[in-house]
């Protein structure tokens, strides 16, 4: 699914806030990704979003060796990626259903085919009221739970979570992984960026750790997620 090959990153002159980077995560895994606040976590998930490219070294996703890849052929592989942003990333001017509704009408679906599913989608995040809402109506944890149905509701093959129960309760956090394990049940490959330990020790999954821009693999507990 994802192969890194001594891949550096820094942005212009300055030092590589990432180096060294030799990694591969196979299809279908569970994977926590850790480290201090600015060791480069959100670097390395624009990376595998292919919203930065590496300064050196080589990146494949898909089977795609992205130093080869056009960037007219980019918007295609990022349809296979479901990402939760920081900054959530929401249209204000469109109601949480139709924000969450929006990578299945750009893949061309009609609300006939994804109506229900999106109902029980929001239902399930603890947003089944605020279906109409408009996101600058919401609070910080509805907005993380809208931009986190929006990454899931086309059943991408990778999602990528930047600190996704961040801002929400314990109960709630603990819904969405499992929201997540059920994604990878039925085949996503799954990575969380997270500094949240309780969450991590009580996940059986792979954990990637970044230490001062070097990516340190930490011994397996047990393969897969669990519900």
């Amino acid at each position: 699914m994802i192969r890194f090959e001594n891949v550096g990153m820094r942005y212009g002159a300055g030092p590589e806030i990432l180096r060294d980077l030799t990694f591969a995560l196979e299809p279908g895994s569970f994977s926590f990704l850790t480290g201090p606040s600015g060791a480069g976590k959100s670097t390395f998930l624009k990376l595998l979003f292919l919203a930065e490219r590496p300064s050196r070294g080589l990146i494949s996703l898909f089977g795609e060796d992205l130093a080869l890849t056009a960037r007219a052929a980019l918007p295609s592989l990022r349809r296979r990626i479901g990402v939760v942003f920081q900054e959530f990333r929401l249209l204000n001017h469109l109601s949480v259903f139709d924000n969450v509704a929006l990578p299945l009408r750009i893949a061309g679906q009609h609300s006939g085919q994804y109506t229900k599913d999106i109902e029980e989608l929001l239902t399930w995040v603890g947003l089944g009221n605020r279906i109409h809402a408009k996101p600058p109506t919401l609070s910080g944890g509805e907005q993380q739970r809208v931009a986190i149905a929006r990454a899931v509701v086309a059943k991408p093959d990778l999602l990528l979570a930047d600190e996704p129960t961040g801002n929400v309760d314990p109960d709630i956090g603990r819904r969405l992984i499992r929201l997540f394990a059920e994604l990878n049940r039925f085949g996503t490959t799954v990575l969380i960026a997270t500094h949240d330990r309780a969450l991590v020790e009580s996940t059986p999954a792979r954990e990637l750790r970044i230490v001062d821009g070097i990516l340190v693999q930490m011994p397996e507990r047990k393969s897969g997620a669990s519900g």
